[in-house]
């Protein structure tokens, strides 16, 4: 009897670890299931917020692109509203020379016409200086290549002399410091006497 209740137990637990496998297999199932489901539920956060840092990006390149523009637009401004600064500090020695320019010659002494010339560009010059042009316009200073072109050498017999500017012969220019124009000078050059 006793083989008789092990076989008929046999068929019982065969079929309880079967459930139990059947149960494990379905436990199994239903984990992969949540982890599809998590995986799933992680991408799609994952691009919600790809979609919201693409947004982000966007928007920061089109407001900075807007504000290039924006930059380019203002300074084109202030180079605009500059210039016309410095044109309307003219107009006053513009008018003075357009009165030097008409006056009549038969009734004009030419040392009149000299002197309003020479009051016209000390007034221009005096209008660019206040807006920061300086002239480079000294003798017997030393040559210096960064505001000096040599034109021309005179030889000089004493030494001191030597490498100084003897003439200018065009005025040079600067302006708040950057060169315009370089001054066209003569120089000295040291030769000893024999």
């Amino acid at each position: 009897m006793t083989e008789r209740n092990d076989k008929s137990r046999l068929p019982a637990a065969e079929a309880a670890e079967t459930a139990e496998a059947d149960e494990a297999a379905e436990a199994g199932a239903a984990a992969e299931v949540v982890e599809e489901a998590e995986a799933m539920d992680r991408a799609a956060l994952l691009d919600a917020e790809l979609a919201d840092l693409k947004d982000r990006y966007l928007r920061l390149a089109a407001e900075y692109d807007n504000f290039r523009k924006r930059t380019t637009r203002e300074r084109d401004e202030i180079r605009v509203r500059a210039q016309a600064e410095v044109a309307r500090r003219l107009l006053d020695a513009l008018d003075d020379l357009g009165r030097v320019a008409h006056l009549d010659p038969a009734v004009t002494a030419a040392g009149d016409v000299i002197s309003g010339v020479e009051l016209v560009e000390r007034k221009i010059l005096r209008e660019l200086g206040a807006v920061g042009m300086v002239t480079i316009n000294a003798v017997d200073v030393p040559f210096d290549p960064q505001l000096h072109e040599a034109i021309t050498t005179i030889p000089t017999d004493d030494e001191a002399q030597d490498h100084t500017v003897a003439a200018v012969f065009q005025v040079g220019y600067r302006f708040n410091g950057t060169l315009l124009r370089p001054a066209r000078v003569q120089v000295r050059m040291f030769t000893p006497s024999a």
